[in-house]
C-alpha cells in the first residue's frame, strides 16, 4: 500500500506504552521504492538520536523528573524508555516530549530483552552507580559494524574504583564509593567519553579526562548536566574536568537537531539531483559534509534557519575521503556517501578510519549493479553505472539508509527488507521522502 494511505503509522502522538514497543518494530519491516524521481521540497529535521540517548541516561542521575523536548520517536528511544520502565522509572512520550521520573528506581538489573538491542545501554552502568551500589547488565548489543569493544568503558569504571565481574554473558558492576579519577582514553570514543562524564558527575572529588571525543552530542550532554547542577569544564575539548556534586535536580531540555539525519537527506538529494530544503538543519555542525557536497558539485545556501540545497550540478567524484572524529566527515554518513557516489561518473574512494567493518552494505549495493571494491578499511566506487531495483536487506542502521538512497536513484522497484533497523535512527523517513516526491510504499 502506498505510504500516503498509512501516514498514521509514522505519526504516533499517543502516550508511550512499553508493552507496544516490540510490536512496533515491524512498522517498517519492508519498504518498496520506485526510483528515478529527483527529490524536491521541504522537510524538518528531527531531534538527534546520538544526543537523545545519553541525555535520557543523564535524567537517571536525579531523583527529580526531567523532560526532553523534541526527542525523536525512533526505535532506540522507544526501547530505552521500555528498559527504563523495567527499572521502575516512570516515563511518558507525547508529541516529541519525553518525561523521565527516576525518583523510585526499584531494580538495577537490566534485562537482556532491551540491552541486547542497543550498545548505548552500557552507559547505564556508570550512570546508575552514581546513585546505587551495584548494577547488572547483559552484554550490550547494537549495530554490527565492527568490534566496538566495551573494554575502554570497563577500564574507565575500574579507574573510579568499580569492581566488575562477568558470568554467563552478564556484567555486574559494584562499588563501595565512586572516587574521582584521572583517566586518558586510549582513543577518542564518543560513547566512552559520555560514559565517563555520566559516571563522574556524582563521584567524590575531582575527575579529569584526557583524549576526549569532541562531538556536538557531548557538548549537549554536558550542557544538560550543568543545568542540572553538575560542575563541568572543557566540554567540546579533548580535556574535560568534572567536580563531583552530591545531587542533581530535574530540568526541561531541548534535544538538538540530528546532523546525521540532515546529512542523509542531503545525500539523498544529491543522488537524485534534486532540490531539497532542510528546515532546522544544524548547519554549524555540518561543515565537513557540506564541504564534500560542494566538491561533488552541490550548491547550497542558508536562509532563515533553512538549508537550501540544489543538487542539479552534482557530477564530480570524490577522489579521497576519510572518515574522522568530529569535526571531520562522520562515519555515520560513510555508507550513505557510498550510495551517492554510485550515481556520479568516475572513481570515488573512501577510507574508513573509525570502524573496521563498516562496509557491510557493499554487497547489497552490488546486487543493485553498483561497482564497488572494498577491504576492511577502504572502498573504491566506479560511479555512473546504472543501478537496477531488486530485493535487498538492511543489515544495520546507516547501511539501511544507504540502500534507501540507492533505491531512490535506481530504475525500477527496490524492495528493502529488515527496515526496522532503519527505524532505529530515522523518525519519519518514509513520510519525509514521500513529502519530497519519492514513490515509496510500505
Amino acid at each position: 500500500m502506498k505510504y500516503k494511505m498509512e501516514t498514521d503509522t509514522f505519526c504516533k502522538t499517543a502516550a508511550y506504552d512499553s508493552t507496544d514497543s516490540l510490536l512496533r518494530e515491524t512498522d517498517l519491516a519492508i519498504m518498496e521504492i520506485v526510483g528515478g524521481k529527483p527529490l524536491e521540497g521541504t522537510i524538518t529535521i528531527q531531534g538527534s538520536k546520538n544526543a537523545a540517548l545519553p541525555m535520557m541516561a543523564a535524567a537517571l542521575l536525579s531523583e527529580e523528573a526531567s523532560e526532553l523536548i523534541g526527542c525523536p520517536d525512533i526505535l532506540d528511544v522507544r526501547n530505552t524508555l521500555a528498559l527504563l520502565e523495567e527499572l521502575g522509572v516512570k516515563t511518558t512520550q507525547i508529541k516529541g516530549r519525553v518525561r523521565i521520573d527516576a525518583g523510585k528506581i526499584c531494580t538495577t538489573e537490566i534485562s537482556e530483552k532491551y540491552a541486547n538491542k542497543m550498545r548505548s545501554s552500557i552507559m547505564l552502568l556508570g550512570t546508575l552507580l552514581g546513585r546505587f551500589q551495584s548494577v547488572e547488565i547483559t552484554y550490550p548489543g547494537g549495530c554490527v559494524i565492527g568490534k566496538r569493544p566495551i573494554d575502554m568503558h570497563l577500564d574507565m569504571l575500574h579507574a573510579f574504583g568499580v569492581v566488575i565481574t562477568e558470568c554467563d554473558g552478564r556484567l555486574r558492576a559494584e562499588r563501595k564509593s565512586l572516587r574521582g579519577t584521572i583517566y586518558r582514553f586510549l582513543k577518542k570514543s564518543v560513547g566512552a567519553t559520555e560514559h565517563g562524564i555520566l559516571t563522574a558527575v556524582l563521584a567524590e572529588g575531582e575527575s579529569i579526562f584526557y583524549n576526549c571525543a569532541q562531538e556536538p552530542e557531548i557538548i549537549s550532554l554536558c550542557t544538560m548536566l550543568v543545568q542540572m547542577g553538575a560542575q563541568i569544564e572543557g566540554s567540546g575539548t579533548s580535556r574535560i574536568l568534572i567536580r563531583g556534586v552530591k545531587k542533581l535536580h530535574g530540568i526541561q531540555k531541548e534535544v538538538p537537531k540530528d546532523r546525521i539525519a540532515a546529512g542523509t537527506y542531503l545525500l539523498a538529494g544529491a543522488a537524485t539531483r534534486g532540490k531539497v530544503t532542510l528546515d532546522q538543519a544544524p548547519v554549524q555542525e555540518m561543515e565537513a559534509i557540506l564541504y564534500v557536497y560542494g566538491k561533488m558539485g552541490g550548491q547550497y545556501k542558508v536562509i532563515g534557519g533553512k538549508l537550501l540545497t540544489d543538487s542539479r550540478k552534482v557530477r564530480y567524484p570524490v577522489r579521497n575521503l576519510q572518515t574522522r572524529e568530529y569535526p571531520g566527515f562522520p562515519t555515520d554518513l560513510q555508507s550513505p556517501f557510498l550510495a551517492a557516489c554510485l550515481t556520479i561518473p568516475g572513481v570515488s574512494q573512501v577510507e574508513e578510519t573509525i570502524f573496521e567493518n563498516r562496509f557491510k552494505v557493499v554487497c547489497q549495493l552490488q546486487k543493485m549493479g553498483g561497482k564497488i571494491w572494498c577491504d576492511n578499511r577502504r572502498a573504491v566506487v566506479w560511479g555512473g553505472v546504472p543501478l537496477k531495483g531488486t530485493h535487498v536487506i538492511a543489515e544495520e542502521l546507516r547501511g539501511g539508509a544507504a540502500l534507501v538512497i540507492a533505491s531512490l536513484y535506481a530504475s525500477g522497484k527496490t524492495v528493502i527488507e529488515n527496515c526496522q533497523l532503519i527505524q532505529r535512527g530515522y523518525e519519519n523517513i518514509c513520510q519525509d521522502l514521500y513529502c519530497l516526491g519519492a514513490d515509496i510504499s510500505i
